[in-house]
C-alpha cells in the first residue's frame, strides 16, 4: 500500500472517531497518533487502517481499548518537585494577598487525567488557608477528555506506590488508608468538581485564578496549541497564573503571557491594552512673530539648518520655504520657492501631499504617515520616509500655511525587516525545538508507561511463579503420600503373594479335590487333586459355571445341595455318587458341600471337597 492511500485511510479513521464518539484528534501531533495507532493495530493483528475502522463498526467494546491506548494517562501526585514549591511557597501566598478575604477562588486542572495534580492543588490550598476556610472559598475544576480517568479521580482511591510522592506530613493529613489503598479524604473532595472538556471543542471555564495545563499541549500540533492558549487567556482572571508543564513553552505566544518563572514554566496574563504608533511631535508656532531683522534671519538660520528635510506652503498652496535638506533631497532650486506646488514633482512624489495638506487644514492637526517607500531618481535603492503635515496656525485663527517634515526611516526600516527575518528564523527554530522537545517528552511518557506495564507484568509473573512453586510443594508432599501408599501396597502385595503361594501349598498338599465356587456357581478354586481326578486344568476350569464342566464327576446329582447351602438352608451337605475319573476307571466319591462364610457374615461361595472311596 503507498504511503499516500495509508495516510488517506488513516484520516478516514480519525474522521469516523470524531463523527461517531466526538473524538476530534486532527489537531494532535500525527507522529505521536501514528504511532500509538500502530500500537494498537500490532495488538489486535491488524494490517492496515481500514480492517480496523470495520473492527470498530462491529465492535463497539473496542473504541474503550482505542482511546486508552491514544490517551496517555501519564501523571503523579506533585510531579516535577521544584515548581510545586515555588507554587506553593510565592504564587499562592501572593495570590491570596490579592484576594479580598473571603472572596472565591476558582482554580482550573485541564488535562487532570486520573485526578492527582487536581488533589495537589487541593493540598496546598488548604494547607495555605484551613481546612474549613478551604471549603468555604475554593472551586477546583478537573477536566479531561477520559471518561475513565475522570471516574478513577472521583473515586480518589490510589495504592501505596501512587502516593509514595505525597509528603508523610500530608499523607498522614488527607489520605485515609483503607484495604491497603488511601483515599483522599472526604471533605476536601467535594470541593474538587471533575468533568468532561475537549479543549479543543469546549468552551473554557472563565475566571480562573490558577489554571494548571501540564504536559497535555505537547500532545498538539502548533495551531491547535495556539487556540488552546488564546483559550486559556480568555479563561484566567486579570492576574490569574498559568501553570504548564517542563516540556510546554509559550514562544508562539509571548504578547499574551508574561514569564513569572520561565524555568518552572509559571506564567501570568498579560494586558490586552491597544496598539498605539507613537507620534512625533511637531513643534507649532504660538508665539507671535516678530518682524525685528535679526531675530528674522536667526530663524531662517535655523530653518536652513534643520536636520531633517522641510518644507513651508502657504495657505494658497505656494511653496514658501525650503531648508537644505529638503532643496538636497527633492532637487530644489531657488525658483522653485513661491511657486505652486501642484507645479512641483514632490506634490505627487513621494507621496500626494495636497490632500494631506487639506486634511491638515480641516482637521487642524498633524497629519503623520508612516513608512512611505520611494525611490529617488538619482538612487539604486528604495527609501523610507514618514511624512508629517502640520498646520501653521497663529492664534486661533485659519491656518496660513502647512509645515511638511520628511524623516529618512530607511536604515530603522531595513534593520526592522532584517528583524523580523531574524525573528521569524528563531522562532522557526524555537519551535522546531519545542517540537523536538515535546517528542522527548512523548516518547519519554510512553517509555514510563511501557516501565509501568512491564512492572505490573514482572509483579503478576512473580506472583504466577510464587503460586507455582506453592503447587510444587503440594505436588511433592502428594507424590510422598503415594510414595508411601505405593510402598505400602507393594508391601502388602508381597503378603498376598507369600498367602497365595501359602494358600496353593495347603491345596496341593490336600488329597481331596477341592473346588470352590461363588453364589454365582463360577469356579474361583480348583485344586492340583482336582486336575489329577478329571483332567481340567485350572485355567480352564476357573471362572465358568461348574455346572457346565465337562467332567466325569455328575454335578448335576448334588446341584441341590448347592443351591440349598448358597441360599443358607443348610450348613454341610454330603452326598456319595459314582463317578469317572480322566483315565475312565469309575470310582465312587463322596462330595462335601460347606459354606463359603464372608468376614462380615453371609454366604459368599461354597467349598466342594471330594474325596475317593475305597
Amino acid at each position: 500500500m503507498s504511503s499516500t492511500e495509508e495516510s488517506v485511510r488513516f484520516e478516514a479513521l480519525l474522521h469516523f472517531l470524531k463523527r461517531d464518539r466526538g473524538f476530534d484528534f486532527t489537531g494532535y501531533k500525527r507522529t505521536t497518533l501514528l504511532r500509538r495507532m500502530q500500537k494498537r493495530l500490532e495488538t489486535v493483528g491488524l494490517d492496515d487502517y481500514q480492517q480496523y475502522l470495520e473492527l470498530l463498526e462491529r465492535d463497539p467494546n473496542e473504541f474503550t481499548q482505542l482511546f486508552n491506548t491514544l490517551l496517555i494517562n501519564v501523571t503523579r501526585f506533585f510531579r516535577d518537585e521544584s515548581p510545586w514549591k515555588v507554587l506553593a511557597e510565592e504564587i499562592i501566598p501572593a495570590m491570596l494577598t490579592r484576594r479580598d478575604d473571603g472572596a472565591r477562588i476558582r482554580v482550573w486542572s485541564a488535562g487532570c487525567a486520573s485526578g492527582e495534580e487536581a488533589y495537589s492543588l487541593a493540598m496546598l490550598l488548604a494547607e495555605a488557608l484551613g481546612p474549613d476556610r478551604f471549603r468555604e472559598r475554593v472551586k477546583i475544576y478537573a477536566t479531561d477528555v477520559d471518561d475513565d480517568a475522570l471516574s478513577a479521580a472521583r473515586a480518589a482511591v490510589y495504592t501505596e506506590k501512587q502516593v509514595e510522592d505525597v509528603p508523610p506530613a500530608l499523607r498522614e493529613k488527607y489520605f485515609e488508608p483503607l484495604d491497603g489503598r488511601f483515599v483522599f479524604t472526604r471533605d476536601l473532595r467535594r470541593s474538587v468538581i471533575f468533568g468532561r472538556n475537549d479543549l479543543v471543542q469546549d468552551a473554557p471555564i472563565s475566571r480562573v485564578d490558577l489554571l494548571v495545563c501540564r504536559n497535555t499541549l505537547m500532545y498538539f500540533n502548533s495551531a491547535t496549541q495556539g487556540a488552546i492558549l488564546a483559550r486559556f487567556h480568555f479563561a484566567l482572571a486579570d492576574d490569574g497564573v498559568l501553570f504548564l508543564g517542563r516540556a510546554e513553552t509559550l514562544l508562539a505566544q509571548n504578547r499574551a503571557f508574561a514569564p513569572i518563572d520561565l524555568k518552572r514554566r509559571l506564567f501570568s496574563k498579560a494586558s490586552k491594552s491597544p496598539l498605539r504608533d507613537r507620534m512625533l511631535g511637531s513643534s507649532q508656532g504660538s508665539q507671535r512673530e516678530v518682524m525685528d531683522t535679526p531675530n528674522q534671519r536667526l530663524r531662517e538660520a535655523a530653518f536652513e539648518a534643520g536636520g531633517l528635510p522641510q518644507l513651508v506652503v502657504d495657505r494658497h498652496g505656494h511653496l514658501m520655504l525650503a531648508n537644505a535638506g529638503a532643496r538636497q533631497l527633492f532637487s530644489l532650486v531657488a525658483s522653485d520657492l513661491g511657486r505652486p506646488l501642484q507645479d512641483l514633482e514632490l506634490s505627487y512624489r513621494p507621496i500626494e501631499l495636497r490632500s494631506l495638506i487639506d486634511q491638515c487644514y480641516t482637521e487642524r492637526r498633524p497629519i503623520i504617515l508612516r513608512e512611505v517607500m520611494w525611490r529617488p531618481r538619482s538612487a539604486a535603492a528604495d527609501r523610507w520616509m514618514d511624512v508629517e503635515v502640520v498646520p501653521l496656525s497663529e492664534g486661533v485663527g485659519a491656518p496660513m500655511g502647512a509645515s511638511i517634515v520628511f524623516t529618512d526611516v530607511s536604515t530603522a526600516k531595513r534593520l526592522q525587516r532584517e528583524l523580523e527575518e531574524s525573528k521569524q528564523s528563531l522562532e522557526a527554530a524555537y519551535e522546531e525545538l519545542q517540537s523536538t522537545n515535546e517528542e522527548l517528552e512523548t516518547t519519554n511518557e510512553e517509555l514510563q508507561s511501557t516501565v509501568e506495564e512491564l512492572e505490573t507484568t514482572n509483579e503478576e509473573l512473580q506472583s504466577t511463579n510464587e503460586e507455582l512453586e506453592t503447587m510444587n510443594e503440594e505436588l511433592q508432599s502428594t507424590n510422598e503420600e503415594l510414595q508411601t501408599m505405593n510402598d505400602e501396597l507393594r508391601r502388602r502385595g508381597v503378603e498376598l503373594n507369600d498367602l497365595n503361594a501359602f494358600l496353593e501349598s495347603i491345596f496341593a498338599s490336600l488329597s481331596s479335590g477341592v473346588v470352590v465356587i461363588d453364589r454365582e456357581l463360577r469356579v474361583l478354586v480348583w485344586n492340583a487333586q482336582s486336575e489329577e481326578l478329571w483332567g481340567l486344568r485350572a485355567d480352564e476350569a476357573i471362572d465358568s459355571n461348574v455346572l457346565t464342566l465337562d467332567i466325569g464327576l455328575p454335578v448335576e446329582q448334588f446341584a441341590g445341595s448347592l443351591r440349598a447351602v448358597l441360599s443358607g438352608q443348610s450348613e454341610v451337605a454330603e452326598v456319595s455318587v459314582t463317578a469317572v475319573n480322566r483315565r475312565g476307571r469309575t470310582l465312587q466319591c463322596n462330595v462335601s458341600c460347606t459354606p463359603l462364610i464372608a468376614l462380615g457374615g453371609g454366604v459368599r461361595g461354597v467349598i466342594i471337597l471330594v474325596d475317593e472311596v475305597g
